[in-house]
C-alpha cells in the first residue's frame, strides 16, 4: 500500500493540511507517499487574485481550523490583488523538487507552500526554488534548471492527467492505494489520528 497526496501548491486548504501530512509521514516512515499536483489555477482560472473575492475569508477559516500560518510576506504579495496564481508553474516546481529528492516529496511540497503562504514568494519565480532547494540541502542549480526544463512541463501535465484519472476534484485529497484499489483517507482537512483510523480500517479490511 502507498499514499497518494493530490494537492495544489496554491491551495490554502492544502497548506492547512501540511501539518497533518507531516505527522502521518512521521508515524508511517515505511509507507511510500506519491505527491501529485492537481492544477487548481490553470486555463481560465489563471487570473489576478482579486478576482477570487473569497480568498481572505477562506484563509482566516483555514488558519482557525488548522493552525496554518499566513505570513506578512504573503499578505504583502497579494495586497494589491494583481498577483496571479499559476498552478502549472507551481506543478513544474513540485516536479523539479520531486526529481531532486523523490523520498522527500511530501516534505518539499509543504516547504513550497510555506514559501508562498508565509514568505510571500511567487511559485512562478525560479529564485523561489533556489531558496527552497538550498533550505532543504539540495543542489539548487539542478533544481532551478529542472524547473525551467521541458521535462518539468511534461511532468506537470502528467500530474494533471493523473489527478483526473484518480477522480480527484478537490484539494487536498489523500488516498490509500493498494494495487487497483484506492480509497480516500482525507479530504479537505483531517487530523493525523483520523487518517490513522482510516488506514487501520483499510488494513483490517485487507487482512480479513
Amino acid at each position: 500500500m502507498k499514499l497518494v497526496y493530490v494537492f495544489d501548491a496554491y491551495c490554502g486548504w492544502s497548506h492547512g493540511f501540511s501539518a497533518t501530512l507531516r505527522e502521518v509521514v512521521s508515524r508511517h516512515p515505511g509507507l511510500p507517499v506519491e505527491v501529485v499536483s492537481g492544477g487548481l489555477f490553470t486555463g481560465a482560472r489563471r487570473v489576478p487574485i482579486r478576482e477570487f473575492g473569497y480568498v481572505q475569508g477562506a484563509n482566516a477559516q483555514i488558519a482557525e481550523l488548522t493552525g496554518a500560518e499566513f505570513g506578512e510576506g504573503y499578505e504583502r504579495l497579494i495586497a494589491d490583488g494583481s498577483f496571479v496564481m499559476d498552478s502549472e508553474a507551481a506543478a513544474r516546481g513540485v516536479a523539479a523538487l520531486r526529481q531532486a529528492a523523490p523520498d522527500r516529496a511530501a516534505e518539499l511540497a509543504a516547504s513550497l507552500q510555506r514559501a508562498f503562504y508565509v514568505d510571500g514568494l511567487s511559485l512562478s519565480d525560479p529564485a523561489t526554488y533556489r531558496v527552497v532547494a538550498e533550505a532543504a540541502g539540495l543542489d539548487a542549480d539542478t533544481v532551478v534548471a529542472a524547473f525551467t526544463s521541458p521535462e518539468a512541463r511534461a511532468a506537470a501535465e502528467a500530474d494533471f492527467r493523473r489527478t483526473a484519472e484518480l477522480g480527484v476534484t478537490g484539494f487536498p485529497t489523500l488516498l490509500a492505494v493498494d494495487g487497483a484499489s484506492l480509497a480516500p483517507v482525507a479530504y479537505g482537512r483531517a487530523t493525523a489520528d483520523e487518517v490513522d483510523r482510516r488506514l487501520a480500517s483499510r488494513t483490517a479490511t485487507r487482512s480479513s
